[in-house]
């Protein structure tokens, strides 16, 4: 029994860690916060249902693909135009706007009622056992993908030329221009990846719900944002860490007979959170994307 509450709570902790991977991207480089990236996430859960009778890879391939174009958008009619210090508010407001949009087109397309994935009795929601440990399918494409796509993240950030441009643009962008580093190619590669991230994260989440529903990005990708300030802000390990502390808390809160409360455990560990450490717990002020030999 234990065994299995640490396995779902690592499970949703694993989804919030992608999401709050993705805010605390654009933060962490740009130093914006970007109040559309839960929309893209549900639009993820939509990209399910409608490649829901192909091939789950086409469904992955479709969901980032569609998820990296949103940010782009995103980062066009919210961000491109606001670069001031001053104009943060105005391009936060401005996403959140972008954000609406998104939301109430989904819902003139879909409906406002969650929508069913004809998942019941397929591949992913077969039982399989390890050790005397019960498992769902769906479950170890969660972890597995959630894994390959962070790993992915390092890689790119680590091990390649866009990494350390992005790199050099978190560092201090006014430097990285002046040697030479397109600062408004790193901004969108940025958004591109965060919200790829968001949209896969929003189709794994559909994916175990069995439903794609258009308050998603209300309930669970506010969670997220509130895990990246619980981790610290702009912090990429924190945002990983804090997602999957939150996912297990909120398991374990279930168990005892809490399950009302347990979805205000996010909220509440972030107010303490706060009041203790208020750059986060695990913010060491070089965003985990600091540069290296």
């Amino acid at each position: 029994m234990l065994v299995g509450l640490l396995i779902n709570g690592l499970v949703s902790g694993a989804l919030y860690a992608l999401v709050a991977v993705g805010f605390t991207l654009v933060i962490g480089v740009l130093d914006k916060l970007n109040f559309a990236h839960p929309e893209v996430l549900m639009i993820g859960g939509f990209v399910a249902v409608v490649a829901s009778g192909l091939p789950p890879y086409y469904a992955f391939i479709a969901a980032f693909a569609t998820g990296g174009l949103l940010g782009l958008v995103v980062e066009f009619a919210a961000f491109r135009r606001f670069t001031d210090a001053d104009a943060k508010i105005t391009a936060g407001l401005a996403s959140m706007a972008v954000g609406l949009v998104l939301t109430d087109l989904t819902q003139k397309v879909f409906g406002t009622e969650s929508v069913s994935l004809p998942i019941g009795g397929g591949w992913l929601s077969r039982r399989f056992q390890i050790a005397g440990v019960e498992f769902l399918n769906v479950q170890i494409v969660i972890v597995l993908a959630t894994a390959i796509l962070t790993g992915g993240l390092h890689v790119l950030l680590q091990r390649t030329r866009v990494g350390r441009q992005i790199r050099a643009v978190a560092e201090s962008p006014v430097s990285a221009s002046l040697l030479g580093v397109n600062v408004l190619r790193v901004s969108q590669a940025v958004f591109f990846v965060s919200s790829a991230l968001a949209a896969e994260a929003g189709l794994l989440l559909a994916l175990r719900s069995g439903a794609a529903s258009s308050d998603i990005g209300l309930t669970f990708g506010l969670k997220a944002l509130a895990i990246m300030a619980i981790g610290g802000l702009g912090d990429l390990r924190g945002a990983m860490l804090g997602g999957l502390v939150i996912g297990v808390l909120e398991a374990f809160m279930f168990h005892l007979g809490l399950g009302r409360l347990s979805e205000l455990t996010v909220w509440l560990a972030m107010i303490v959170t706060l009041m203790v450490r208020p750059r986060g717990l695990f913010s060491s002020g070089t965003h985990g994307l600091e540069q290296r030999a």
